[in-house]
């Protein structure tokens, strides 16, 4: 298995909700395939929109939730390279953990009716993106393609 699920204390998932525990962990290493990522591993925590607010002040220095915050294993290289390079840099058949993603529940929710998203789309774009940092990547032109790259192959229902 590709990734550790760990949900808040008392954290109940919105009705909307694309997938439930089960299927999340069933989602992540199809996941990690699609971005090159195959044998790498991450702990995914679902929480709530206070939570990751707490998490995001004390963290980024940022008010508020936010989506998503990807925090990697180690610092890695600063430049943005495409994930071919960051996978070729792990021995095959080998393990890699790549860090934690927070994602909150409530704020997928809210974006999702918002930008017009199913949620399960929206959950693989949100996945898509915070693995992509946890890999080494930062925003632009080659993590937006490989995110939208994921979204096409696993996001639409």
């Amino acid at each position: 298995m590709s990734v550790s699920l760990f949900t808040q204390t008392g954290l109940r998932l919105p009705p909307v909700f694309p997938l439930s525990r089960h299927e999340i962990l069933e989602l992540c290493d199809p996941l990690l395939d699609v971005l090159g990522l195959s044998g790498c591993s991450f702990d995914l925590h679902l929480v709530d929109d206070a939570d990751i607010a707490r998490r995001n002040a004390a963290f980024m220095g940022c008010v508020g939730p936010t989506n998503v915050l990807s925090f990697p294993a180690g610092s890695g290289d600063t430049e943005e390279t495409d994930v071919a390079d960051v996978a070729d840099v792990f021995e095959e058949g080998q393990d890699h953990w790549l860090g934690e993603i927070v994602l909150s529940v409530d704020t997928l929710e809210r974006e999702a009716f918002l930008y017009g998203q199913q949620p399960r789309e929206h959950l693989v774009r949100l996945l898509a993106h915070a693995v992509l940092h946890l890999a080494g990547h930062d925003h632009g032109e080659i993590m937006d393609a490989l995110t939208e790259q994921a979204v096409e192959a696993l996001g639409r229902s």
